[in-house]
């Protein structure tokens, strides 16, 4: 037995997106990717997205906020992942330096410091440089710049310890 999908009217898809928004910070991507699941029709998709950014339920600014401070916070990404997927996101790049301004870089520092102190454990190599590169790839992969990576894994103690 197929399951039918009823098209949203406008004022529906608008209704329920309003709701999403309120539950939950959207940005125009994220939006239009919603109304597209939808089957909502491009033309009144793109109205709808003018619409809620005119009376604020979308926000780029408030958006890039609040996913570089959760995604920092509670996934641990580093900067250059946080802007990378805001990028993909088709955020401003305005929107996104002022997002990124707000992480404290002490606290980042410390974030990267605490991810390799808990990751290095678990690393097993044949010598110091084969771990020490695995942090790093694992580090970089987590958004954190190459720089700061380097001064971290350099600051490490017990390399000998395999």
């Amino acid at each position: 037995m197929e399951k039918t999908t009823r098209i949203p009217t406008e004022s529906e898809a608008y209704t329920r997106l309003t709701a999403l928004c309120a539950r939950s910070e959207l940005c125009r991507t994220d939006a239009l990717r919603r109304l597209s699941r939808w089957q909502v029709a491009d033309t009144i998709a793109e109205q709808i997205v003018a619409r809620l950014m005119q009376e604020r339920y979308i926000d780029e600014q408030r958006y890039a906020n609040a996913f570089a401070r959760d995604k920092f916070r509670y996934n641990h990404w580093g900067t250059v992942k946080i802007a990378q997927e805001l990028k993909r996101r088709h955020i401003p790049s305005s929107c996104i330096d002022t997002a990124l301004a707000d992480i404290d870089t002490d606290e980042s520092q410390a974030t990267l410091h605490q991810l390799l102190q808990k990751k290095r454990p678990s690393v097993k190599g044949k010598n110091a440089y084969e771990i020490r590169g695995k942090l790093i790839r694992y580090a970089v992969g987590k958004g954190f710049p190459l720089d700061e990576v380097m001064k971290e894994v350099e600051h490490l103690e017990d390399w000998d310890d395999e």
